[in-house]
């Protein structure tokens, strides 16, 4: 029974971690494509990409050659190469939010097409377990299970930051919904005000016509 529950846990960090896959686009000379991904305070990342050789076996053309421009969306760089078939990129992230990734090929005549490989992997996706089955000299079901153990402490922190985020959404709605009753009430007492003032109006011209 333990042997079974110790087997279905691995099944379940496997099929949770398994999520990262690779990306494969196009990008054409002389053009930019940007790929976002939201990542948390503190929390790993790995980037991976490569030029895909056109002619196998062949050595790489002079035109497929791109620029790598990694950047949170405070604007501030973590990752910049030029001109290169090939890179990769790690850092712990210092800020919250978006983080973009954007590919740019120099422009060339005839115009190219290139094929690029890109993986970015964050949080337990990350992690580099290999390393870590090397330190700690553990057997697969108890890499397994440290895998599975992290996983659900990055869903768990997930979780909280969604909770968090709805709150703010909450105390965001509340405030507007507070902001437009007031609004509603001093458009009303301004209708009130503006036909208060109309039958005034009308009452003062008929008494100058004398018709009441």
């Amino acid at each position: 029974m333990v042997g079974l529950r110790l087997l279905l846990a691995a099944v379940i960090a496997g099929f949770l971690l398994s999520t990262s896959e690779s990306l494969r686009f196009e990008l054409q000379s002389g053009h930019t494509k940007c790929i976002v991904e939201d990542v948390k305070n503190n929390a790993m990342t790995v980037g991976k990409y490569s030029v895909v050789n056109p002619n196998e076996g062949q050595p790489m053309p002079d035109s497929h050659k791109l620029t790598v421009r990694v950047t949170s969306h405070h604007g501030n760089n973590y990752h910049y190469s030029q001109l290169v078939e090939s890179g990769q990129y790690a850092f712990v992230a210092a800020e919250e939010g978006d983080y973009m990734a954007c590919f740019w090929a120099p422009d060339h005549k005839p115009q190219t097409t290139l094929t690029i490989e890109f993986d970015w992997k964050t949080g337990v996706a990350a992690k580099d377990w290999s390393n870590v089955a090397k330190k700690g000299t553990v057997d697969v079901m108890e890499l397994e299970l440290k895998k599975l153990f992290d996983t659900v402490t990055s869903i768990h922190e997930e979780m909280s930051y969604l909770r968090g985020r709805e709150e703010e959404m909450q105390d965001l709605n509340r405030t507007t919904n507070s902001r437009m009753a007031t609004l509603s009430l001093l458009s009303l007492f301004v209708c009130l005000g503006v036909a208060g003032m109309q039958l005034w109006h009308l009452k003062t011209f008929f008494e100058k016509k004398k018709l009441i």
